[in-house]
C-alpha cells in the first residue's frame, strides 16, 4: 500500500480586512461609547478578526467579546486572534447595536455596531456621533436617530 503526502502548499488565511472602525479619542470609559465599528456582514468569523486586532493596538489584549446572539450568523465560544484566545458570549439581551470588549486588564469598551446594510451617509454619521467624546446618546438610539436623519 502506497501513502501519497500532498505537496499542495496549505492556503494563506485571508488577511481580514481593514475594519470600518471610529474611536473615540477619550480614554476607556470616559463617554456614553468607545466609538463605533461598521462591519460588512454578519459573519463573526470574517469581521472579529480585525476588529480586535485593531483593538487589541489602542487598548490591549482584548480578553472576551459580548455580542446580540440574533444579529450574527453563527456562534462560537472561543477565537483566536494573533497569539491569544478571547471568549465569545452571545446574549439575546444585549441590543444588536451594541458591542462589549473587556480588555485585559478588566476595562470595558462599548461600541456602536452599525448593521452592514445600513446607507452609508447614516452610517457615518453613527459612527462619527459614536466617537465623539460629546456624544451622550446609547447606541440603539444613536442608530435610530442617524436612520431617522435626525441627528
Amino acid at each position: 500500500m502506497i501513502n501519497s503526502i500532498s505537496t499542495q502548499p496549505a492556503a494563506p488565511k485571508p488577511v481580514p480586512a481593514e475594519p470600518r472602525l471610529v474611536l473615540t479619542s477619550a480614554p476607556a470609559g470616559r463617554g456614553v461609547l468607545n466609538g463605533g465599528w461598521w462591519p460588512r456582514s454578519w459573519d463573526p468569523a470574517a469581521e472579529l478578526p480585525g476588529l480586535i486586532r485593531a483593538l487589541d493596538e489602542r487598548y490591549g489584549t482584548i480578553r472576551s467579546l459580548m455580542l446580540n446572539n440574533a444579529a450574527w450568523h453563527s456562534h462560537f465560544r472561543r477565537m483566536t486572534v494573533g497569539y491569544h484566545v478571547l471568549r465569545v458570549g452571545w446574549f439575546t439581551t444585549l441590543d444588536a447595536a451594541l458591542m462589549i470588549a473587556t480588555t485585559d486588564q478588566g476595562e470595558q469598551l462599548e461600541l456602536l455596531v452599525v448593521p452592514p446594510t445600513a446607507a452609508p451617509a447614516a452610517a457615518a454619521q453613527a459612527m462619527a456621533a459614536a466617537g465623539s467624546s460629546a456624544n451622550t446618546r446609547r447606541a440603539p438610539d444613536l442608530l435610530g436617530a442617524a436612520s431617522a436623519g435626525t441627528m
